[in-house]
């Protein structure tokens, strides 16, 4: 607990990075009397300090949010936004801690906007081929009739509500030294922190500052990208006045494809032969995902066994960037054996004489009772008890012949 993002938070208390929550309280209150505006005038934004310190403080999850990541840790575990920078900003003059993340500030210090996060679905032959797609967008971007200010120049004013914070802080107390700090979107301004008078707001954008704008993105899949991947435009998120404006992230989706399965560079699929093919080799023809037609030979006199997997060397997937490097192709194959009576009873034995020879029957000593293999419906299960259900039928109705209904047996 001692190695915090920044104490300034424990410093306004007055209190170890560790405190305990008794501890948090204890300062609290007697900073609280000390800095309150009905007994110190003069304290000045003192007790906002300090109120805003121990709400922060007192609520573990905000609590272990800025113990990790400082001020930005909090900024967005608390929603961030709206009138949250001006919060900040009033409190504890230009921020809280005295930094910005990276994700809230652009390089050249100003705002940046939110990301924009789109999923593009494309066929693994997209992925495999690369592919060229256009995407049409809705973004907003600034008016250009009041290049964003909403109306003619001088029309916009802070709005004296709030005094241009966007949100209203209200503080009632509880008890003596207790006291409940609550904020509300301002209803003046809308939490704008501007207001614009009717008569001179901009016809074009109604004093938004901003209209819709279609935008028409030319997408460039390389060959071998993957599921997941990330494709980005810088900039092209939407406008906002005074603010950088954000990426439009494109977050790439595999569609599941009939034939091929992708793990990494390598593809994987299955192919059904039958017994003769197993035992005696073939040659079969697949499409690849490029439009070849791919011959696959498997020589006479080697045998495939149910369920192995063969492998050809560079038919896999293209890696990203060099799409010249391919993975590998690995097949599965199953084997349909024949049905029943496929092959006449006489020519059975000149078939085994061609297969390898059976194993020797061993001896067995003593007495050996014989049983018959039958066929077996999954649907039924294993019919157990269906064999007691027909033998306790079986004696309900012998039992009902020989003494007639409801009457038992006695044993002597």
């Amino acid at each position: 607990m001692a190695n915090v993002a920044d104490t300034k938070l424990y410093d306004i208390l007055g209190v170890p990075p560790g405190a305990s929550e008794n501890e948090l309280k204890k300062a609290y209150r007697k900073l609280a009397k000390e800095y309150h505006p009905d007994k110190n005038p003069n304290a000045g934004d003192k007790f906002k300090e300090i109120s805003f310190a121990y709400e922060v403080l007192s609520n573990p999850e905000k609590r272990e949010l800025c113990n990790r990541y400082g001020e930005q840790g909090l900024r967005e575990g608390s929603g961030g936004g709206g009138g949250m920078d001006d919060i900040f900003s009033h409190i504890f003059g230009g921020g809280l801690f005295g930094f910005m993340g990276n994700q809230s500030r652009s390089r050249n210090g100003r705002r940046r906007g939110e990301d924009m996060m789109h999923p593009l679905k494309v066929s693994l032959e997209g992925l495999y081929n690369g592919k060229t797609t256009k995407l049409q967008l809705s973004k907003n971007v600034l008016c250009s009739a009041c290049s964003g200010q909403g109306g003619k120049s001088g029309a916009v004013q802070k709005c004296s509500a709030c005094r241009g914070r966007g949100v209203r802080i209200m503080i009632r107390q509880l008890a003596p030294g207790m006291v409940q700090q609550m904020q509300s979107v301002c209803s003046d301004c809308n939490g704008e922190g501007e207001v614009i008078n009717e008569k001179d707001r901009c016809k074009k954008c109604e004093g938004k500052k901003v209209i819709k704008e279609v935008k028409i993105l030319e997408v460039h899949v390389d060959k071998g990208m993957k599921h997941g991947q990330r494709i980005t435009f810088t900039g092209e998120a939407g406008q906002a006045p005074g603010v950088e404006p954000g990426d439009i992230v494109l977050l790439l989706q595999e569609k599941e494809h009939e034939v091929f399965q992708r793990d990494g560079n390598d593809l994987h699929m299955t192919y059904k032969i039958g017994l003769v093919e197993a035992l005696c080799g073939f040659q079969f023809t697949f499409k690849h995902l490029d439009g070849r037609q791919i011959v696959v030979k498997y020589p006479p006199g080697k045998v495939i066994e149910p369920g192995c997997v063969r492998v050809v060397r560079g038919e896999g997937m293209p890696q990203c960037r060099y799409p010249f490097e391919k993975g590998d192709l690995y097949i599965k194959f199953h084997v349909q054996f024949p049905e029943n009576n496929w092959i006449n009873p006489d020519k059975l034995s000149e078939l085994e004489d061609l297969l390898p020879s059976r194993p020797e029957v061993p001896n067995i000593i003593g007495e050996t009772e014989e049983v018959e293999l039958q066929e077996f419906d999954s649907t039924r299960g294993s019919g157990g008890g269906q064999r007691r259900e027909a033998y306790n039928d079986s004696s309900d109705e012998e039992s009902s012949s020989h003494h007639g209904p409801g009457v038992q047996c006695a044993h002597q």
